[in-house]
């Protein structure tokens, strides 16, 4: 009998170290001592757990499979094992693990929320609204499923429909960012910003600073001929990256509306400063007219200003050199171009460099012949 007691305590004890070694983070040594329990659903489940947690999937799939297959009823672990499926893309399986488990259970807004995520990764849209719906029929505060309706009808541009769903969830959930942006992104997109503004200001009180929203608030502020608010967005949503030319446009243009030209003409220049155009496609097309013209001068021309637009041509270096080569017959100027070719570009083995190498050899005996 004193045995039995001993042995029931030390199982107790084990139990309990292998939960505070979990409990505090330190996974793979709760692990090893839940692995002393293995005939344990609770063990089990707990290292499935432990597995997901450092982010060995493999071993927590197998370990909450394994759970499931032997225990039907341990639905806990069919739930997790589910939503892991979901972590890792592996939409068709979430899916059978939720079908499941709405069927057994269908007042569980959770599960149906779920089987919505699966069937949106699944491009099955239509019946991923129906699964989200109905998690938000068994709880109207459902927020993520209320999230997925509004972002859903946004993307449609159904308007009232968006309101329908976000409205609800901003009864409970008043200052919940997401909601309240898709309610803002609803007006914009339908152009009634007056409406949308406020809640755009909201966010960023909220602390929402991001660049999107301040684009988005300076074109309402600017619809509705609010030209000092429109600057002050577009300086914010400028401030994130100085050299935006779309945001440095709209400040101009904001500028432009306020009557502060002198300072207008400086963005605008800005603007035109940084959008660097590459154009060695249509300098490359020139110098190919020119060739076909026989006019090698200016083919050469040509190909140097594609050059300098795009340094990492090297078929346009490979065209100066060989067209220089032929236009001025100067060896000590054809060696030194072949050489720049080969500096730049001759790891890259192919038949040009090949070529390039040929050539700087041809030439190099040629200047030491006509030396002698």
């Amino acid at each position: 009998m004193i045995g039995l007691v001993g042995n029931g305590n030390s199982q107790i004890s084990s139990t309990a170290t292998a939960d505070s070694l979990y409990a505090t983070g330190n996974y793979s040594l709760a692990i090893n001592e839940y692995a002393k329990h293995g005939a344990s659903s609770k063990a089990q489940l707990q290292i499935a757990r432990a597995y997901n947690t450092i982010g060995n999937y493999d071993k927590a799939v197998t370990q909450y499979t394994s759970l499931v297959q032997n225990n039907q009823s341990l639905v806990l672990a069919k739930y997790e094992l589910g939503r892991l499926y979901l972590k890792l893309k592996n939409y068709a399986l979430a899916h059978t693990v939720f079908s499941q488990l709405t069927e057994k259970n269908h007042q569980n807004p959770e599960y149906f929320y779920y089987l919505g995520e699966s069937l949106n990764g699944l491009d099955r849209s239509a019946e991923s609204i129906s699964a989200y719906k109905q998690s938000v029929k068994i709880d109207s505060t459902h927020l993520r499923s209320l999230f997925q309706l509004g972002k859903y009808y946004v993307f449609k541009r159904e308007r009232d429909s968006v309101l329908k769903y976000v409205d609800k969830g901003l009864q409970f959930y008043r200052n919940d960012v997401g909601l309240i942006h898709l309610k803002a992104l609803a007006y914009y997109n339908d152009r009634y910003f007056s409406r949308a503004i406020p809640l755009f200001e909201k966010l960023v009180e909220l602390g929402e600073d991001k660049e999107y929203i301040h684009e988005r608030m300076g074109q309402a502020y600017l619809s509705m001929r609010e030209y000092a608010k429109a600057k002050d967005a577009y300086l914010k949503w400028l401030a994130f990256n100085i050299e935006n030319p779309k945001a440095l446009y709209w400040v101009e243009t904001s500028l432009w509306k306020l009557q502060e030209l002198d300072s207008a003409k400086i963005y605008f220049l800005k603007s035109i400063d940084v959008q660097q155009v590459a154009l060695d496609k249509e300098y490359n097309a020139l110098a190919r007219l020119a060739m076909e013209q026989n006019d090698l001068k200016l083919a050469i021309d040509h190909y140097k200003k594609a050059y300098l637009e795009n340094p990492e041509g090297y078929l346009y270096k490979y065209e100066i050199c060989l067209l220089s080569e032929q236009y001025f017959r100067n060896p000590q100027q054809a060696l030194k171009c072949y050489r720049e070719y080969q500096r730049k570009f001759g790891h890259q083995n192919d038949y040009f460099s090949e070529f390039a190498s040929k050539r700087i050899s041809k030439i190099k005996e040629e200047i030491h012949r006509n030396a002698y």
